[in-house]
């Protein structure tokens, strides 16, 4: 697909009622419209907080809102019936469905075992805290509210390699189970952070490796989606993830189940983008992660009082040294207020932000929902200028790149456009600290054509010379994107 553009469609503290699928079957048609093409929905299955989990505290995976667990039929998010349904409407309007899918853990077992175990350091999992000992760990997983239909899997403690709550006790730790141990490549935080939180999955068992493959291939033959969005893979054995994909995209392009190829995207939570490239590396380039470290430059620009080098803004990204894999991304639902990850970029610096991952030509940007249509539990209004940076994007940021990278505050670029697009072709200009202007090569293609800011910030009208270059100006802590006068008179009437 030409120009993907996806939208994480969900943000933590949306409402607990149950009407979150049927909003998206609704919205269908207007995402699409909207120059959305790839939707990514939040975790589908039963979580331990039943109808108000946002879905990261798995417990049943078959239970897409089907079954009275956890005291609710629904999800957070509606039913199985309006989950399918909404997944429908949208690939009839030629949008891809992204899943999100958590193999980390399970959280709210239905059952304890006592459970012998060595506890270790929080800061370092590889320095044990004492020999070992007996913990009540609640292991147990029999879902009885399902009642073995679609699996007769049951999960125990030999299927988990640690926990973080001795129910005897009733208290806290690193609790890694005896016998077992944490998943050998994993990220270095921490000394090994295999463990993140819940039940962990020992993901070298034969039997868990075998009903995390089967479990998949039944979600993609109960669901149809095109792709998946993987929680945590910094947490799980690299070469786990690496397999199970592997199974998955052949799973999906045989024919009988629909010959499609899966669009896979990880999250790694790390600032280094050499931990990024590493992870790649072993996973044989199956997938394309989210640009984390692009996301902290972001924010170290967006506070550094002017003073950050946007010269260097992709030095040390995923964008800068493996575009082809890279899933460009302002904020999501861990960095928003009041979240784990809190790393939200501030309002001033969002459309700047929005114009980098969207108009470029390279990685595939994901727009956060919550800058979208805004969060009312934090009183964060909707990025007003992101409608317009998504249209400019679907119609008119289009052909060669050439990147005016050469100032410390003052950077822009160009797309020449083609001729299957009418009118494309954009100068973007932008700037952390105060304004100014700069001479950009549009193309001579365009020379006579006269050029206007689809954003609004600047009024004046700037004519391509003969020579293909333009000279483009923009206000202080903002951004201008230059389209020609025909593409600014369209945006102009459709996005009134």
């Amino acid at each position: 697909m030409d120009n993907r553009t996806m939208m994480q469609y969900f943000e933590w503290y949306l409402p607990d009622n149950g009407l979150h699928w049927k909003r998206l079957a609704a919205q269908a048609a207007e995402l699409k419209k909207a120059g959305i093409n790839m939707v990514w929905l939040p975790p589908a299955y039963k979580g331990a907080a039943g109808g108000s989990s946002v879905g990261y505290d798995v417990y049943d995976m078959y239970d897409l809102g089907e079954f009275d667990q956890k005291g609710s039929v629904r999800t957070k998010y509606g039913t199985r019936e309006e989950y399918l349904n909404a997944v429908e409407e949208l690939q009839k309007n030629g949008i891809e469905v992204i899943a999100d899918v958590v193999l980390n853990h399970r959280m709210g077992a239905d059952g304890t075992e006592e459970v012998t175990v060595v506890e270790e350091l929080g800061t370092d999992r590889n320095q044990d805290v004492g020999g070992k000992q007996q913990i009540l760990a609640w292991t147990k997983l029999d879902f009885p509210g399902r009642a073995g239909k679609y699996s007769a899997f049951q999960w125990n403690a030999s299927h988990f390699s640690g926990t973080d709550w001795d129910e005897a006790a009733k208290r806290n730790g690193i609790f890694r189970f005896d016998g077992k141990n944490w998943n050998r490549e994993t990220d270095t935080e921490n000394g090994n952070y295999d463990y993140l939180m819940g039940a962990d999955l020992d993901t070298d068992h034969p039997e868990v490796v075998g009903e995390t493959h089967d479990w998949g291939k039944w979600y993609l033959d109960t669901v149809h989606m095109d792709g998946f969005r993987l929680d945590a893979v910094k947490h799980i054995g690299f070469d786990f993830y690496r397999e199970w994909m592997k199974d998955m995209r052949a799973y999906a392009k045989a024919p009988e189940h629909g010959g499609g190829e899966l669009f896979i995207v990880g999250e790694y939570w790390a600032k280094e983008n050499a931990k990024l490239l590493h992870y790649l590396d072993v996973t044989e380039r199956n997938l394309s992660l989210f640009d984390v470290p692009l996301h902290f430059k972001f924010l170290a620009a967006a506070t550094s009082d002017g003073n950050f080098d946007m010269a260097r803004l992709y030095e040390d990204t995923l964008t800068g040294t493996d575009p082809e894999h890279a899933v460009t991304f302002v904020d999501n639902h861990d960095t928003q207020p009041g979240q784990a990850l809190y790393s939200f970029i501030p309002a001033w610096f969002k459309p700047i932000a929005y114009a980098l991952i969207l108009l470029r030509a390279v990685g595939t940007p994901c727009v956060f929902y919550g800058d979208y249509y805004g969060i009312p539990h934090d009183g964060v209004v909707p990025v007003a200028k992101l409608p317009a940076l998504l249209a400019v994007r679907e119609r008119y940021a289009y052909g060669q790149e050439h990147l005016f990278f050469d100032d410390p505050s003052l950077v822009g670029f160009t797309r020449e456009g083609d001729a299957e697009h009418a009118d494309s072709g954009i100068a973007v200009l932008l700037t952390d600290s105060v304004g100014g202007k700069k001479r950009m090569y549009l193309g001579t293609q365009h020379a006579g054509k006269r050029f206007v800011d689809a954003l609004g910030g600047k009024s004046e009208i700037v004519t391509v010379q003969a020579d293909g270059f333009g000279e483009f100006t923009v206000d202080g802590g903002s951004v201008s994107v230059w389209v020609a006068e025909r593409a600014g008179e369209y945006l102009y009437t459709h996005l009134r």
